[in-house]
């Protein structure tokens, strides 16, 4: 028997028992130095954009003005609003990938930030649920930070979360190199919602760490919705910016669409 192996298991298991459950260090949480009071040394909360300005009303992603972005125009999202505290970039994106690799103490600090974005949303919500990993996944990474999250902010709002509301079926390839067309189909049938009764009739408020194109989020709706769900809300940590003037293929691909769909509403009104 490899009692070595069995050791180093152990040893890996409690410590990321340990950093999930237990209060965090007085060390910065993107570097690590010692610190006395807050979250972040000073040289790293310079690094880290809160998302307290102009904003999408419906993606809730950081914009130039405070309107409805091109691509919410363009494609509507099955959610009816989505908030998120922090822009993802640069100390951001470093807070998000330390709760998501090990240091799962931060959902505490995480959904605080959720609950006071939630705190003047105009309409409310039945229940939470999350975005769902598979039990592989699970077990890779030693727990689901979107779980860890909802868990956390229920008990800041007061409202129900349900574990294992919807679960998903099967691994799907890295996403990070796809166009949200490519995401959308990447995650064709992945979600099946377990609870339906639990759902039917409900407004459900979807947690997850970030939000970059939308297409899990959209995904994970579209299920919810077919279950009976009344209407869906989305909170994440994270959101990545809306470059509005950014001349993407992705972005002007949404512009044609939004022209083509002006052309087609004039013509019916003649």
């Amino acid at each position: 028997m490899n009692t070595t192996g069995i050791k180093q298991g152990f040893k890996k298991f409690f410590k990321a028992a340990a950093e999930t459950f237990f209060p965090e260090k007085f060390t910065c949480d993107i570097c690590g130095i010692e610190i006395f009071e807050g979250r972040l040394c000073k040289d790293c909360l310079k690094t880290v954009t809160f998302n307290d300005k102009a904003v999408c009303p419906v993606c809730g992603r950081k914009t130039v003005r405070p309107e409805i972005c091109l691509e919410c125009k363009a494609d509507l999202p099955k959610f009816k609003k989505a908030v998120s505290p922090i822009v993802y970039e640069d100390g951001g994106v470093a807070l998000v990938l330390k709760f998501k690799n090990g240091n799962g103490y931060l959902k505490e600090h995480f959904a605080s930030l959720m609950a006071s974005k939630l705190k003047d949303f105009p309409s409310s919500f039945d229940c939470i649920v999350y975005v769902p990993m598979t039990k592989k996944a699970v077990n890779r990474r030693g727990y689901n930070q979107a779980k860890l999250l909802a868990e956390s902010l229920s008990e800041k709002i007061g409202v129900p979360w349900l574990k294992d509301a919807v679960i998903k079926t099967a691994d799907t390839p890295e996403q990070k190199t796809l166009t949200k067309k490519e995401r959308i189909a990447n995650l064709e049938g992945c979600f099946k919602v377990a609870k339906r009764e639990e759902i039917k009739g409900k407004s459900v408020l979807i947690v997850d760490d970030v939000l970059t194109t939308g297409a899990t989020c959209e995904a994970m709706a579209k299920r919810l919705l077919s279950a009976g769900a009344k209407k869906i809300y989305l909170a994440t940590v994270a959101s990545v910016e809306y470059k509005q003037f950014k001349k993407s293929k992705k972005a002007l691909t949404a512009k044609k669409k939004l022209m083509r769909r002006r052309k087609s509403e004039r013509a019916k009104r003649r």
